[in-house]
C-alpha cells in the first residue's frame, strides 16, 4: 500500500509527532502542504490529512491544499492535535471531511488527541497538556493508523 501524510506541525511539533508515529504503521512518507505532489496524492492508496487546531479549526495552509487537489478518488483519513477535545456535536475534523467527500475521497475516519497548548491564556501559566501527546496518545495514533492498513478505519 502507498500512503503519504500530509501534515502542518507549527507550535510544538505535537501533530509531527502522532504522523510519525502513524506513518510508522502505514510505511508513509510525511510532508507538508507545500511538499506534497498532486500526482503522488493522486497515485497513492491512502492520504492523511492533519494538523493542530487553532481557533476550533484546522491549519489554513492544509485546508487551502485539499481545495487545491482535482477531484478524483481514493482512500483519506484525517487527524489532529488540540489543547482541547473535539466536541462530538461540532468536531474540527468534520470540515475538512467534508471537503475530501466533496473532492471524492472516502474519508475511511479521523483521529484526534489533546497536545501540549501555549494559546496565549494558557501561555500565562505555561501551557496545559505539557506530556502530550504521550505515550498513550501514540500508541492511540498507531492503532488507528493500523485499522487503516486492515481496511476498518475508525472515528477515535
Amino acid at each position: 500500500m502507498k500512503a503519504v501524510i500530509v501534515c502542518v506541525s507549527v507550535s510544538h511539533g505535537n501533530t509531527r509527532r502522532v504522523a510519525d508515529s502513524m506513518a510508522q504503521v502505514l510505511g508513509a512518507k510525511v510532508v507538508s502542504p507545500e511538499q506534497a505532489d498532486l500526482t503522488e496524492l493522486a497515485e497513492s492508496d491512502l492520504v492523511g490529512f492533519g494538523s493542530g487546531v487553532f481557533y476550533s479549526r484546522l491549519h489554513p495552509r492544509l485546508t487551502e491544499l485539499v481545495k487545491a487537489l482535482p477531484s478524483g478518488r481514493g482512500r483519506a483519513f484525517v487527524f489532529a492535535t488540540s489543547g482541547f477535545p473535539e466536541i462530538p456535536l461540532l468536531p474540527f475534523t468534520r470540515p475538512l471531511v467534508q471537503l475530501l467527500e466533496g473532492k471524492g475521497f472516502e474519508v475511511d475516519g479521523s483521529f484526534s488527541c489533546r497536545a501540549f497548548d501555549t494559546w496565549t491564556p494558557f501561555k500565562l501559566v505555561g501551557g496545559i497538556n505539557k506530556q502530550r501527546p504521550n505515550i498513550g496518545d501514540l500508541a492511540a495514533a498507531r492503532a488507528f493508523a493500523g485499522r487503516l492498513r486492515d481496511g476498518r478505519g475508525l472515528v477515535s
